[in-house]
């Protein structure tokens, strides 16, 4: 049974951030019809688990709605939208609530928290998962990986699947089976008009076109299909960690090995402070470091033969062995709790230089946080296999992705050095950049500009299948790619 908001009846209406940038009030009779027809719930800022809902992984997020919605179905969703639209709300959608930027949530909106359709159904036969908005990575591979089968997503558990898969996505996979969009076969999508869509290459295909990477602009995702490949359940993978004064070696191991590494390898490098984990040597800990992980989907003898000359150089930390997929995909990084600030920077590469290693070596040196790094992760292979075109996510000439990303916690009191130095190491290595930037990985304070960089040609086309999708702009609340329609700061 549906949970209804618990304004009474005739007490102060619900004042909600309208379209328009005006206030609406909705009556409690309203907020209570509208909950009688949905399966999931309605809360309030007052009802149990509505600071859960709000809860989200980058702390920087600080903008609070006012009602949310947590559908169970897609009539649920369908439902939400129309009751939006009908009486002009601002509307945002919250998935696994781990984007940087704050587009789940608008303040004193009304936000869609999907976090309770989180349904994965496997189809080996035809090599398929089925997999509603709300799931975590952790949910997929779990369930796909019973089979012995995974789909390419992130390279981190926790992440919700919808706003990875949204903005392109890409992990451990990608270069065997390209992007995860790359590897999308239908979405069932609620339009504007809260009418419920499928979209696939037969039918809507400029609206599937652009869901391969054109972000929350068109819709609200209830339902991916991902195609699926063998893959595991044992792989090789782990991590591996010097000494910042081994830096010089271990950089020039990974560019050789990256650039000669079959598709069944991906390797990750990370300069940073030593964190504060059992796995790392006490003495370690606080310390300048540089790491790698790595993932080899491929037999053991190649797994050895391929990461040698990276295991030559005696490590503090080394533990790449073989692992099942499902625990590579929580090696990634160490655990940060939501509420940590998060302020991140990406750029697409071609070639890792010799100015471009210096440069990031003495970049990652300024780093003071103990919990930011700077990051590389391998690409190539597969995601350069098909036309730049082929879907909204682009890219396609990148062999790597550098990744400045800042964290810090909350009641750090030197968070403004915090931001300014990756700021810092982001503008130093931002002239090898081959132009494009992951539109995941964009803060709150990234413009217009920053969103052209991303898309760069597919900007226009994905602004046209706007147009036709959602004309007045009522799904704003994102990366939105229609500077032509009224939008104001949110």
């Amino acid at each position: 049974m549906a949970q209804t908001a618990t304004t009474s009846v005739g007490g102060p209406a619900l004042q909600i951030s309208g379209l328009d940038g005006s206030m609406v009030a909705l009556e409690a009779a309203t907020l209570a019809q509208m909950s009688s027809r949905l399966s999931g719930r309605v809360l309030l800022p007052s009802d149990p688990g509505f600071e859960e809902a709000v809860l989200f992984w980058n702390g920087m997020i600080v903008k609070r709605p006012a009602l949310v919605v947590q559908p169970l179905f897609a009539g649920d969703v369908s439902e939400a939208v129309r009751f939006a639209r009908e009486h002009g709300l601002l509307l945002s959608i919250k998935g696994g609530g781990h984007g940087l930027g704050g587009t789940a949530t608008a303040e004193g909106g009304l936000m869609l928290d999907m976090s309770r359709m989180r349904q994965v159904v496997v189809d080996p036969d035809r090599r398929l998962a089925h997999v509603q908005s709300g799931c975590r990575l952790g949910d997929v591979d779990g369930a796909t990986q019973a089979r012995g089968l995974a789909t390419v997503l992130g390279s981190d558990a926790d992440t919700g699947v919808a706003g990875l898969t949204l903005g392109g996505g890409f992990g451990w996979l990608s270069r065997r089976f390209g992007w995860a969009v790359d590897n999308l076969v239908e979405v069932e999508i609620v339009s504007a008009s809260g009418e419920l869509l499928r979209a696939a290459e037969d039918e809507n295909a400029e609206l599937f076109w652009a869901l391969r990477g054109g972000g929350g602009n068109f819709g609200v995702v209830t339902r991916f299909t991902f195609r699926l490949h063998e893959v595991g359940p044992t792989v090789t993978g782990g991590l591996m960690m010097w000494k910042a004064a081994d830096a010089e070696r271990v950089l020039e191991a990974y560019r050789r090995v990256t650039e000669t590494a079959p598709r069944e390898l991906s390797v990750a490098l990370s300069m940073r402070l030593a964190p504060q984990a059992a796995r790392i040597p006490p003495a370690l800990r606080g310390r300048p470091v540089v790491g790698i992980l790595a993932c080899h989907t491929g037999e053991a003898s190649a797994a050895s033969r391929d990461l040698a000359p990276l295991r030559q150089i005696p490590a503090a930390v080394g533990a790449v062995t073989r692992r099942s997929y499902v625990e590579q995909q929580f090696v990634l990084g160490f655990p940060q709790p939501a509420g940590f600030h998060q302020y991140w920077k990406s750029e697409f590469l071609g070639t890792l230089s010799d100015s471009f290693l210096e440069t990031y070596r003495s970049s990652a040196a300024a780093l003071e946080s103990p919990l930011s790094q700077l990051v590389l992760f391998q690409l190539g292979g597969a995601v350069s296999d098909r036309l730049e075109d082929a879907v909204a996510m682009g890219n396609r000439d990148a062999h790597y992705i550098f990744l400045a990303a800042g964290t810090w916690r909350a009641e750090d009191l030197h968070a403004a050095d915090h931001l300014r130095r990756v700021r810092s190491a982001w503008q130093a290595l931002r002239p090898y950049s081959l132009g494009g930037n992951y539109v995941n990985a964009q803060n709150a304070d990234d413009g217009e500009d920053r969103l052209h960089e991303a898309y760069r040609a597919s900007f226009d086309r994905l602004a046209r299948v706007k147009a036709a999708y959602d004309a007045d702009n009522f799904f704003r609340v994102n990366r939105n790619i229609s500077p032509a329609n009224t939008r104001r700061e949110i």
